[in-house]
């Protein structure tokens, strides 16, 4: 692959000339994916170089995805029963873009009781990723507390990984820890991006070990009443909570590519409470 443009003050003054112009998102985007720039880095200079907030992601997400980032062949196996390890695990949806698959039945209901009494005396508030910094913030946006799991840190949740990494079809040791969060009622998580933008300085505190991620695996540990939905609003794609279920979705190509059709978050709870429990796959082993 080539070098990435940098966003320097040339590049400055053409978003705003052509933003005075009236010149759409989605020309702005085309020129500068043409010019080298990553589909999701593009997305994130039009936006903060002034575009009014009503013009959000979707039209962007739509005008660039199609022709832009590549689909190819997920590593998750076909068919619509997938032998993971020591479990069949059911395919109940396929999405192609964003690549989305929902899955029943990948933990069992004692397992996921296992998973919750084992975190719920450990939780501490969730943070999210300074963009700039690359530290870990406490912000409004993620109303959740959670609980990180080392890698094959017992028996119990290394058979719990093997299987993991047997359904993602991805190496074990590339993985994440698993990471168990709790939601109580009105709690959310608003739309975001799980992959590390590279146009954010923080982002290479993360990608130093591991590299990128490459895709996730929200796994629902118990029945929500009413709310608490996996979301990806560009795509228009919800998923219900389901015990013992979860939802895969990859966002890195063979290419290095990113979609940008994977922004994704957690609906408020609007009955009773919401747990789960998620795991993150890098390019390369994560230490």
């Amino acid at each position: 692959m080539g070098s990435i443009p940098l966003v320097n003050a040339e590049w400055q003054v053409w978003l705003t000339t052509n933003i005075q112009r009236g010149c759409s998102p989605a020309s702005m985007m085309e020129a500068m994916i043409k010019a080298g720039f990553d589909p999701a880095a593009a997305l994130a200079m039009v936006q903060s170089a002034g575009r009014p907030s009503n013009i959000g992601t979707q039209a962007m997400a739509t005008a660039i995805a199609p022709s832009a980032y590549h689909y190819d062949a997920a590593p998750v196996a076909r068919g619509n029963l997938i032998h993971a390890g020591d479990r069949e695990i059911k395919v109940l949806l396929r999405c192609e873009r964003p690549q989305v698959l929902v899955f029943g039945e990948v933990l069992t209901p004692d397992e996921c009781t296992e998973m919750i009494e084992r975190s719920r005396h450990r939780l501490q508030r969730s943070t999210t990723i300074n963009p700039s910094t690359g530290q870990q913030d406490v912000i409004p946006n993620r109303t959740s507390a959670g609980v990180w799991f080392q890698r094959g840190e017992d028996a119990f949740i290394d058979r719990l990984e093997q299987r993991i990494a047997s359904l993602m079809n991805w190496p074990l040791e590339h993985g994440e820890g698993l990471q168990v969060m709790h939601y109580q009622t009105s709690g959310e998580y608003r739309p975001h991006f799980d992959y590390f933008p590279p146009e954010q300085t923080g982002s290479a505190v993360h990608t130093a070990s591991g590299g990128q991620r490459v895709a996730t695996l929200i796994m629902y540990l118990n029945d929500v009443p009413d709310g608490g939905e996996t979301i990806f609003p560009d795509a228009g794609i919800s998923v219900v909570p389901r015990q013992g279920g979860a939802v895969y979705f990859r966002y890195l190509n063979g290419s290095r590519q990113l979609d940008p059709l994977t922004l994704h978050g957690g609906a408020p709870v609007l009955s009773g409470e919401k747990w789960i429990m998620t795991k993150w796959v890098r390019e390369h082993p994560y230490v």
